[in-house]
């Protein structure tokens, strides 16, 4: 079996994935455009590239990555302790909460990018990972700009005001943009890029500027600053002195700090960088702290914390944000795996990102010559960790951490041998590799894998889709069969909430009480299904001192837990 075959192929196949992954987005026919569409591409993406892994050569990619395969697998082994010893509901833990699909099938699919990417040996197969990210950037460029001209073609819900691009949020669209604009500029610079490339410069990165600015997202700036940064010193490094690289670090080190202040409230960069979210930040992480802590060596379940802010947050917290403000997030990717899964699934998520970071480290000592794979990748890399400790994993962003972080490793080990070749060439002439064909059996896997991945990720769409149908259709047959749990229509706590509001908005009491009782039934630990079971008509005398035992139980620091806000 040909690993030039299998190396190709599964490029395309992520090149193509995480591009449709970042953009894809279905609107009017599910009530979450955004998450659910994504699930799916990453479950057929990554799949579908292990298919063609696992038949190419499992045993020769085994001892070339032992190490990072052994904490791929302690990885996943925390997520099944969490899983199950969590007391969540098994769908939750499984696709994750509604609007987020964090769950321990997200974290299966992105693993499988991050291993499937370490193949990659061909500098023209990380240019290929490289213009799938670009091509990403442009179209929601594209696409934003248009929507700032014209308003959006989108009919979908827009509580900010501001630019959501393809990742439905303006914080989110905000970093990808910061992403972009230094793994384009840093592309550009490279002295194959066509004069086409280059002057496109003097258009693209004003407009991905201004759109960075009109998001009114500080990750955004923060991100394409501290790019542009990395950027300048590897560039700097490759044409001057160590004298003036080390006063360029020096400097940027200041900036940094003053940055870092301007953060905290203190210095002249307040007004610039500070808002009020990243107070309300500090106690989300608090939160999330609190409740990693709590269930040290299991965490509470995957994507789980939405169910135990309430009891984890700190008692200031009840005044800022306010007691019935809640997320189901820290807003802090390391945070969110301790919660989730304790110690063992903090530790091990911090290991993969710590290979990561070593390889980026040896390529930077390694490589003094301005290389633009090096560039992009470091500096997309470092764009998207500095994104993930101070918002969420949003799966249209996650993917480029995962992918990235295997393609340093890979892009490492491919200049390491390089280095190995050119100092100890081989005495048989190498072979001149020529274009071969894709074997049929290599396809069959690849479409096999994607297939798998596809019907595992699927049951969150077509249970959106369901749900979607039956507001659309506002008739009590189809509210009822969307709360019919089955393998393509799994249950969230959103959907029980709301329909049985519905309900009983609809003076369907009787429903609206039965749902109610199967809804905290199947998620005992949601404050927000015993609450609604407190405050319908039908509820009895014995199941609202019930429901009032619980939601104290589940918010104990507040002392209106039957506040209708």
């Amino acid at each position: 079996m040909s690993i030039v075959m299998s190396e190709k192929l599964i490029t395309k196949i992520l090149s193509i994935g995480a591009a449709l992954t970042t953009i894809l987005i279905i609107s009017g026919s599910v009530t979450d455009p955004v998450n659910t569409p994504k699930f799916v591409a990453i479950g057929v993406t990554g799949f579908s590239a292990l298919g063609v892994l696992l038949y190419s050569g499992a045993r020769r990619f085994l001892k070339e990555h032992k190490l990072v395969l052994l904490m791929v697998l302690l990885f996943i082994s925390a997520m099944i302790l969490a899983f199950i010893s969590t007391e969540s509901p098994i769908t939750q833990n499984l696709y994750g909460s509604y609007g987020r699909n964090n769950g321990l099938l997200t974290y299966l699919f992105l693993v499988s990018i991050f291993v499937s990417v370490l193949v990659l040996r061909s500098s023209t197969n990380f240019e290929s990972l490289i213009k799938s990210l670009l091509f990403a950037g442009i179209i929601n460029i594209i696409y934003c700009l248009w929507v700032i001209m014209f308003g959006d073609f989108i009919g979908w819900s827009n509580p900010y005001g501001n630019i959501l691009g393809t990742l439905g949020n303006p914080n989110f669209i905000g970093s990808f943009l910061g992403i972009f604009f230094t793994a384009y500029l840093a592309f550009a610079l490279s002295k194959s890029s066509s004069r086409i490339v280059k002057y496109s410069l003097l258009v693209v990165l004003p407009v991905t500027a201004f759109e960075i600015y009109d998001s009114h997202a500080i990750q955004g700036r923060v991100v394409a600053v501290l790019g542009v940064g990395i950027l300048g010193f590897l560039l700097i490094r490759s044409r001057f002195s160590n004298v003036v690289t080390v006063g360029y670090l020096f400097l940027g080190s200041i900036a940094g700090l003053f940055a870092l202040l301007g953060a905290l409230q203190i210095g002249p960069l307040t007004n610039f960088i500070y808002k009020t979210s990243v107070s309300l930040r500090g106690q989300y992480w608090l939160a999330g702290w609190n409740t990693g802590e709590s269930h040290p060596f299991t965490g509470v379940g995957m994507d789980s914390f939405g169910d135990w802010y309430r009891r984890s947050r700190d008692i200031h917290a009840l005044e800022l944000p306010g007691a019935n403000t809640v997320v189901n997030a820290a807003h802090n990717v390391p945070l969110d795996m301790f919660a989730f899964g304790g110690w063992p699934l903090l530790l091990t998520y911090l290991s993969i990102m710590g290979v990561a970071a070593l390889a980026a480290a040896k390529l930077i000592l390694r490589k003094k010559a301005y290389d633009p794979i090096l560039a992009v990748l470091v500096t997309s890399w470092v764009g998207y960790q500095v994104q993930s400790i101070i918002s969420i994993n949003q799966i249209g962003l996650a993917v480029w951490g995962w992918l990235l972080s295997g393609a340093l490793i890979a892009y490492e080990r491919s200049s390491r041998l390089e280095v190995v070749e050119t100092i100890q060439p081989s005495s048989q002439p190498r072979k001149k590799i020529q274009s071969q064909a894709i074997q049929p059996q290599l396809l069959l896997f690849a479409v096999t894998g994607g297939v798998v991945g596809l019907l595992i990720a699927l049951p969150p769409l077509t249970a959106d889709a369901k749900w979607r149908s039956a507001q659309l259709a506002r008739t009590v047959p189809a509210l009822q069969a969307s709360m019919e749990a089955s393998y393509f229509n799994p249950q969230n706590s959103s959907m029980y909430l709301i329909n049985i509001q519905t309900l009983e908005q609809s003076n369907l009491f009787d429903l609206s009480h039965k749902y109610a009782l199967e809804a905290v039934k199947w998620n005992p630990e949601a404050f927000d299904l015993w609450k609604v079971l407190y405050l319908i008509r039908e509820s009895t005398a014995e199941e609202k001192a019930l429901a009032l035992e619980n939601m104290k139980r589940l918010d104990p620091l507040n002392p209106d837990v039957t506040s209708i806000q």
